[in-house]
C-alpha cells in the first residue's frame, strides 16, 4: 500500500515551485500525493523565513499537526532550518523532526522513506547543482501555471534579509534548459501561464555570462498560446536592462502579446539614507527614473513594489518620503511589511539601538495601507469600460459563484458564473475595488 503525503507550502513562488518538484519526485518514487492532511501518513511543510510572521505560521502548523494527528510523520523543508541551523538542536523547534534543506529537495524521496520508517533525517546545506530545478518531474498546484525557477540566491546582502542565509549566492540555470523546460510544458501540459521566478530575476546570468533580456527574447519565441510573467527584479538590475526590457515589452505588444505587462520592482523605502542603511544597491532617483520610463513607454503597465515600514532609525520625515513615493508613482500593488528583527541579520544584531517602538511601526504601516488602497482604487477606475480577453486561472472567494482571471496587464478580473480553469473569456469591466476589476 502506497504511503500518502501532504505538502503545506509557505512563502514565495519559488517555494511553491520547490513544493511542486518535491511532489513530482515523490510520486515518481511511488508515493501517493493527497490534498487533505487528514488523509496523509506524512506531511511536508515547506517553510519561509523572510518574515517573523511566516516563520511563526510554520511552527504553529507543526504544533497544530502534532496535536490533531499525534502519529503523523513530519518533514520540515525549505528556508527556516537552512537559515537558522541551531533550530535542529532545540527540542521545541526541529530537533525531533526530519529536515530537508533548500538544495536537498532531490533527496526528498529518501528522506520520506526514512521518516516513515521511524528515523529522523537532517539533510541541509546541499550543494546547488546545475539546472537542479529544471526539466524534472513536478506536480503543479495550478494545472495551467508553470512556475519556472531561473536562478536561486542573489547578489545582494540586505541588512534585514534572513533569506540570504538559506538561499545563498546567485546560481543561474542554463538558458537553453530553461527554454526547453517552458517549451515542453507548453507542448505537453497545455499551460497558459509561465511564471519566471527567483530571489531576483534581474540578476539572472550575471554568474554565467548570460543575461535576462537574452533569456526573455528566446522565451518569447516559443510557439504556443501562453503568457509569461516576469518575477521580482531589483531596481539596480532593472535600471541596467531597462531600455532592453521596454523594447521587449513594446515589440511584444505588436505581436503575440506574450508577456503580461507587469513588473515587480521592490523599492523598500522612499529615502536614500534608509536605502543605504538597508544596503540596497540603488538610490531613490534610480527608482523614479525606472517608473517614469516604464509608464511613458507603456502607460497601462501594472507596477508592484515592496515597502518596509519602521526600519531601524527611520524618522517620521523619512517615512513620509515613502508616503510621497507611493503618491507620486501610484503603484498598482504594494507589499507592505512591518520591520521585524530577523535573528542573525545585520539590522537585528548591529542596529538594536535604533529599533523603533512596534506601535509606531504598526501605525506607519496602517497609514501607508490606507493611502495605497485609495491610490489603487483610482488606478483601477481607469479600467472601467475596458473590453478584452482574460485567462481564468483560479476560483473566486470560497462560498461565491465567482472565478478570477488576469488581463494582459495581469490585473485580476472577477467574473460571476461557472467557468473552467484555463478558459479564455471576453469581458467588460463594470465595477472596481482597490484590489480587482469586476466584470459583473
Amino acid at each position: 500500500m502506497k504511503a500518502k503525503i501532504f505538502i503545506q507550502t509557505y512563502g514565495c513562488a519559488f517555494n511553491q515551485a520547490d513544493s511542486e518538484i518535491m511532489a513530482g519526485l515523490l510520486e515518481q518514487a511511488g508515493f501517493e500525493m493527497v490534498n487533505r492532511i487528514e488523509n496523509a501518513d506524512l506531511v511536508i511543510i515547506n517553510s519561509c523565513t523572510v518574515k517573523n510572521k511566516a516563520e511563526a505560521k510554520f511552527f504553529a502548523f507543526i504544533r497544530n499537526t502534532r496535536q490533531k494527528f499525534p502519529k503523523m510523520k513530519i518533514i520540515a523543508a525549505g528556508c527556516v532550518a537552512e537559515a537558522q541551523k541551531d533550530y535542529l538542536k532545540k527540542e521545541d523547534k526541529l530537533k525531533d523532526y526530519s529536515v530537508a534543506g533548500v538544495n536537498n529537495i532531490k533527496d526528498i524521496a529518501h528522506i520520506a522513506e526514512e521518516t516513515l520508517s521511524g528515523n529522523i533525517i537532517h539533510l541541509l546545506s546541499g550543494k546547488e547543482e546545475k539546472n537542479s530545478r529544471i526539466n524534472i518531474p513536478k506536480i503543479r498546484r495550478n494545472e495551467i501555471i508553470e512556475i519556472v525557477p531561473i536562478n536561486s540566491g542573489c547578489l545582494g546582502n540586505c541588512a534585514y534579509c534572513k533569506a540570504k542565509f538559506a538561499r545563498g549566492d546567485l546560481f543561474s540555470y542554463d538558458k537553453d534548459a530553461i527554454v526547453d523546460h517552458i517549451a515542453n510544458a507548453v507542448k505537453d501540459k497545455n499551460i497558459k501561464e509561465a511564471w519566471l521566478t527567483s530571489q531576483d530575476t534581474g540578476a539572472y546570468g550575471l554568474d554565467t555570462g548570460e543575461n535576462l533580456p537574452e533569456l526573455l527574447r528566446e522565451i518569447i519565441a516559443i510557439p504556443g498560446n501562453f503568457k509569461i510573467r516576469l518575477g521580482m527584479c531589483n531596481p539596480n538590475f532593472m535600471l541596467e536592462y531597462l531600455d532592453k526590457i521596454i523594447g521587449i515589452l513594446k515589440n511584444d505588444l505588436k505581436k503575440e502579446n506574450r508577456f503580461f505587462k507587469f513588473l515587480h520592482i521592490p523599492v523598500q523605502s522612499g529615502n536614500n539614507d534608509i536605502l543605504k542603511a538597508m544596503n540596497r544597491k540603488y538610490n531613490i532617483e534610480d527608482y523614479y527614473e525606472i517608473i517614469d520610463k516604464l509608464k511613458k513607454a507603456i502607460p497601462e503597465i501594472t507596477i508592484a513594489t515592496d515597502i518596509i515600514c519602521g526600519f531601524p532609525g527611520e524618522t517620521e520625515s523619512q517615512f513620509n518620503e515613502s508616503i510621497g513615493l507611493v503618491k507620486k508613482t501610484m503603484p498598482d500593488a504594494v507589499n507592505i511589511s512591518r520591520y521585524w528583527a530577523r535573528p542573525g541579520t545585520f539590522s537585528a544584531e548591529k542596529m538594536k539601538h535604533l529599533h523603533l517602538d512596534p506601535n509606531i511601526i504598526k501605525s506607519r504601516s496602517e497609514k501607508l495601507k490606507r493611502i495605497f488602497e485609495k491610490n489603487s482604487y483610482e488606478n483601477n477606475k481607469k479600467w472601467l469600460g475596458w473590453e478584452g480577453e482574460i485567462i481564468i486561472d483560479e476560483p473566486g472567494k470560497k462560498g461565491t459563484d465567482t472565478y478570477s482571471g488576469r488581463n494582459y496587464c495581469y490585473k485580476p478580473v472577477v467574473v460571476r458564473g461557472k467557468y473552467n480553469i484555463g478558459q479564455m473569456l471576453k469581458v467588460k469591466i463594470k465595477d472596481v475595488s482597490p484590489f480587482d476589476l469586476k466584470a459583473f
